[in-house]
């Protein structure tokens, strides 16, 4: 059984999206997800819509970046992940790409070299090869490419 959908006004619903987006960066696809809350024609939801790119309250490129520093910054993913996570929420490649410039190089090559050495250093008992093999296995699947781990190791 489906909740009773809320019942507003198109002013108070248009509000109420507009603290929703100005708490913290959105993408379109979480702005109509939170639309199917309220009960609304699609005029009405296009017309919001519009509103909220209009006045800067929707900006897919904003919510990109913000998305990009915010995993990389706090759950340390790599730009695999980040990407896999971006797309499922309707981002392009391309706006991916041109904005993957909030991750510095040097920060992201650090920032690999240290997840590698604590990872390696909790491995108790096991061969060289195995922790290696291990420890590639954990930074893969944070999202970080084969080829930055490889080069992080040989360095």
């Amino acid at each position: 059984m489906q909740p009773e959908k809320k019942l507003f006004t198109f002013e108070e619903t248009k509000q109420k999206l507009v603290n929703y987006c100005v708490y913290q960066d959105r993408c379109h696809a979480e702005v109509e997800q939170k639309m199917r809350e309220f009960v609304l024609i699609p005029e009405a939801k296009e017309e919001i819509l519009l509103y909220l790119m209009k006045e800067n309250y929707l900006n897919e490129e904003r919510f990109t970046r913000s998305y990009i520093r915010g995993k990389f910054n706090i759950k340390h993913w790599g730009k695999t992940k980040i990407k896999i996570h971006l797309k499922q929420k309707g981002i392009t490649e391309k706006l991916i790409n041109r904005c993957y410039d909030e991750i510095h190089e040097d920060d992201y090559l650090k920032t690999v070299k240290r997840l590698y050495e604590n990872y390696e250093s909790k491995l108790k008992g096991l061969k060289d090869y195995q922790k290696r093999s291990k420890t590639i296995t954990y930074l893969r699947s944070r999202g970080f490419e084969y080829e930055v781990i490889l080069q992080v190791i040989e360095s």
